[in-house]
C-alpha cells in the first residue's frame, strides 16, 4: 500500500499498453503496478549498454553480486535527479553495512535522443557519483524500450518531458528480478535489507570460514532508525550463543535421560 500511494503521488493519470509503452499522455497507477510487479521473477536477457565513460557495458556480465537498475531522463526536473540523490545516500549507507564491493548499480537513460553517453557523464558529475560499481549507461531506443519492458519500467511522452514511476529494480546475483522499490525518496531499509537477503542466500563454498563469518557479521547488522545506519548489533551474537548453549543443555539432558531409561530397563 505504501509503494502504491507513492506512485499514485508521482503519476496522477496514465495508460499503459501490454508492453508497458504508450502513446498516451498519463499513466494508469494501478495498471502500471500490475506491469511493474509482473517482472518480479522475470530473468532479465543479456542487455549492451554503453556506460558514461564510451565503455561497452552488458548486464550479464555484472551477475554474481546483486544489481539496483534505475531509470531517469537527464532533463527531469525533480523525480529523476532526486531519485539519484536519494540512491547515492543510500547506497552509501549499503556498502558501509553490506561491502564496498557487494552490489552494483546501473542508471539508464530512457530519453534516448537526448541521454547520451557525455550527457549520462554530466548527470552523473553534477550529483557528485564517482562509485566505481555504478555505471550511468546509454542505448538505442531499441534496447532501453527492451530493457524497460523486462523490467516492468512505464513511461510515457508527456509536455516538456515523461510520465514514469521512480523505480528503482533490484536484481539478484543470477540475473532475476527480486524486488520493485517506488518514489523518489525512500528509507535505507528498503534497498539494503532485501540486498542483505541475497548476500545471505549466496554461498560460496570456496571459503566457507570466510562465508560463515560474513553471514554472521549481515545477521548481526541491523538498521538504527535514530541514525539512518546499520550497525553491528553485539547482543545478537550473545542471543544466537545462549540459543546455542540452551539447544545443547537440552540436547544433552535427554540423551542422559534416554540412557538412564534404558540402563533401568535392563537391569530390571
Amino acid at each position: 500500500m505504501i509503494a502504491l500511494a507513492s506512485l499514485l503521488a508521482l503519476v496522477p493519470n496514465v495508460v499503459v499498453s501490454n508492453d508497458g509503452v504508450s502513446s498516451a499522455t498519463a499513466i494508469d497507477p494501478t495498471q502500471a503496478m500490475r506491469v511493474s510487479q509482473a517482472a518480479v521473477g522475470r530473468e532479465l536477457g543479456d542487455y549492451r549498454l554503453t556506460d558514461q565513460y564510451g565503455r561497452p557495458l552488458e548486464l550479464a556480465r555484472l551477475r554474481g553480486r546483486p544489481l539496483i537498475i534505475s531509470f531517469i531522463y537527464t532533463s527531469c526536473a525533480y523525480a529523476c535527479p532526486t531519485l539519484t540523490t536519494r540512491l547515492s545516500a543510500v547506497a552509501k549507507v549499503a556498502r558501509d553495512a553490506l561491502g564496498s564491493r557487494s552490489f552494483s548499480i546501473v542508471t539508464v537513460g530512457f530519453d534516448t535522443r537526448v541521454d547520451t553517453v557525455e550527457q549520462m557523464r554530466r548527470y552523473a558529475h553534477a550529483r557528485g557519483v564517482e562509485a566505481p560499481d555504478w555505471y550511468f549507461a546509454a542505448a538505442d531506443q531499441a534496447t532501453v524500450a527492451r530493457l524497460a519492458t523486462d523490467t516492468g519500467f512505464v513511461y510515457v511522452p508527456a509536455a516538456g518531458g515523461y510520465d514514469h514511476f521512480a523505480q528503482l529494480t533490484i536484481v539478484d546475483q543470477r540475473g532475476r528480478i527480486f524486488r520493485q522499490v517506488y518514489g523518489p525518496d525512500f528509507e535505507p531499509p528498503l534497498i539494503v535489507d532485501p540486498l542483505k537477503s541475497l548476500l545471505l542466500g549466496s554461498v560460496s563454498a570456496a571459503s566457507p570460514v570466510a562465508n560463515w563469518l560474513n553471514t554472521v557479521r549481515l545477521i548481526c547488522t541491523t538498521y538504527d532508525p535514530k541514525s539512518g545506519r546499520y550497525r553491528f548489533d553485539y547482543s545478537l551474537i550473545l542471543e544466537i550463543i545462549i540459543g546455542l548453549s540452551c539447544t545443547l543443555a537440552i540436547a544433552i539432558f535427554i540423551v542422559r535421560a534416554w540412557k538412564q531409561t534404558r540402563s533401568s530397563g535392563s537391569v530390571s
